[in-house]
């Protein structure tokens, strides 16, 4: 019982942006921020294949990926990732910087 609800749960944080926008992000953009866009992929995949087979279970599942909870959950989750995602990329910064000058001599 509570497995299916951790999974019921999963598949609507997976689902819960909007498809085309999914498809309109490349996975390998270098410039890329948003650590979730491996999961709305899977989530577009899911819907689709879902979508082939039962239409009405497709539209169930995206109209419950856009419930207040889930959207605020996915705000949240997109929120810290970012924050999480530029304090690595200033580390990587000034670790590049001591390299360069201490380290090579630069």
């Amino acid at each position: 019982m509570l497995q299916s609800r951790v999974l019921v749960i999963a598949l609507i944080l997976l689902l819960s942006t909007t498809f085309p926008e999914v498809h309109s992000k490349t996975i390998f953009e270098k410039d890329r921020r948003d650590w979730l866009v491996i999961p709305d992929a899977v989530a577009s995949y899911i819907y689709e294949a879902v979508n082939k087979v039962s239409p009405r279970t497709a539209q169930f599942l995206a109209d419950a990926a856009q419930t207040p909870a889930v959207v605020s959950t996915r705000n949240f989750l997109i929120r810290e990732t970012t924050k999480l995602s530029i304090m690595a990329e200033q580390l990587i910064e000034k670790i590049k910087n001591l390299w360069y000058t201490r380290v090579l001599g630069y």
